[in-house]
């Protein structure tokens, strides 16, 4: 939430996104030499570029096949 005097903006954010961006820098961080900054840096470079090799959009990606498949 943003406030300027009496105006109040409400920020939408994805918690899932979010939370799949931090997971996703955690296991690439694990038993890596890089750290967890760098990790994170690479998943937001690549969700910024639409990128497959996202963890967060292969989530998405296994997710929308399951609900296809399932319907």
């Amino acid at each position: 939430m943003f406030s300027h005097g009496y105006l109040i903006w409400f920020a939408v954010v994805d918690v899932q996104a979010m939370w799949l961006l931090g997971t996703g820098a955690h296991e690439a961080a694990f038993r890596n030499i890089k750290t967890i900054a760098e990790c994170l840096a690479d998943e937001l470079i690549n969700a910024a570029k639409e990128s497959p090799n996202n963890y967060a959009i292969k989530k998405k990606d296994e997710s929308d096949r399951v609900a296809q498949f399932n319907a």
